[in-house]
């Protein structure tokens, strides 16, 4: 049954993510395509619509593959399944908050946590950049995708000034319309 699956993966993906949604995109990658309920580039076309619509990145990946495979309740199933295990972890966490922040275990994992989260997080940018560059026949992706990396880079040496997310999101999006828009 399709919703058991959905809600059994999702709720598999966010109970072994730590460190936000992005870290949660390999995972929800190797689930979707072992699964088979889509392929590399409509996956990739979710990660980007989730980037680019307000909310969590998991929560809204898992509600618009969740709308793909069964409609409504499919994206109603596999978006409580992404919220539960953090729902109940806070739950847990909350009652031993004081107790457990101030072990020094807890605070050496959580430190151990940071530089691998920060990997996986450039791994999967890298990855989606070079693989959607590589496969796309056009020059146009690639050049869009130099541009927008030129941008990200120069700005903040140009300025003395940190460019927003919200403004890389917004000229991504003037960007992709231009290039690819009707």
């Amino acid at each position: 049954m399709i919703y058991l699956e959905l809600f059994l993966q999702f709720f598999k993906v966010s109970a072994f993510t730590f460190g936000g949604g992005y870290s949660a995109v390999p995972l929800v990658r190797e689930v979707v395509l072992n699964a088979s309920w889509m392929g590399e580039e409509q996956l990739a076309r979710m990660i980007a619509v989730s980037e680019s619509t307000p909310g969590p990145i998991l929560v809204n990946l898992a509600t618009y593959i969740g709308k793909a495979q069964a409609g409504f309740w499919g994206s109603v199933v596999a978006t409580i399944a992404v919220i539960l295990p953090a729902y109940l972890a806070i739950l847990l966490v909350t009652g031993m908050l004081k107790k457990v922040m101030t072990s020094p275990k807890v605070k050496a994992v959580l430190q151990g946590f940071t530089p691998c989260i920060v990997g996986v997080i450039l791994a999967t940018g890298g990855y989606m950049l070079f693989s959607n560059c590589a496969a796309s026949s056009d020059w146009q992706t690639v050049a869009l995708a130099v541009l927008l990396a030129a941008v990200m880079i120069g700005y903040p040496k140009l300025t003395k000034k940190n460019l927003s997310p919200i403004a890389v999101i917004l000229l991504s999006a003037v960007l992709g319309m231009v290039v690819y828009g009707t």
